[in-house]
């Protein structure tokens, strides 16, 4: 059974733990509750009912590695499941089929998810010239 999401005593920030799955090539090119194009590659996660858009902070806290996806469809279907991420995302967090995870959201402009997603998506750090 899912952990419901409660504040922490802390900060009263909002967090939710529990089972995650993931979805992948039978979903691929089919049409997200937000409108696009469900891309199994992308960073990306269906949630029941955290707005489309949001980003998350996704830990797998059997080997604690971190991911960050953005919320743009609805689900998961099945019972018990707090998230079904895409296969890109459950690949990052070295989860094979489902699993414990703890999900925090985060804002578009926080530093460290800038720097995870380009290390996520293995793309180059193009920094600006220095003068």
């Amino acid at each position: 059974a899912a952990i419901k999401a409660k504040p922490s005593a802390k900060a009263k920030h909002w967090f939710q733990v529990g089972v995650a799955s993931w979805y992948g090539t039978k979903f691929q090119g089919r049409k997200t509750a937000g409108g696009e194009r469900f891309d199994m590659n992308g960073m990306t996660c269906a949630h029941r009912s955290l707005p489309l858009g949001t980003w998350l902070r996704v830990t797998n806290l059997k080997n604690h590695r971190t991911a960050y996806v953005r919320v743009n469809d609805r689900g998961p279907v099945l019972e018990g499941r707090i998230v079904d991420l895409s296969f890109a995302a459950a690949r990052t967090l070295g989860l094979a089929g489902i699993g414990q995870v703890r999900l925090e959201p985060v804002s578009s402009g926080d530093p460290e998810m800038a720097l995870a997603l380009v290390a996520q998506l293995q793309l180059p750090v193009v920094l600006p010239p220095v003068r």
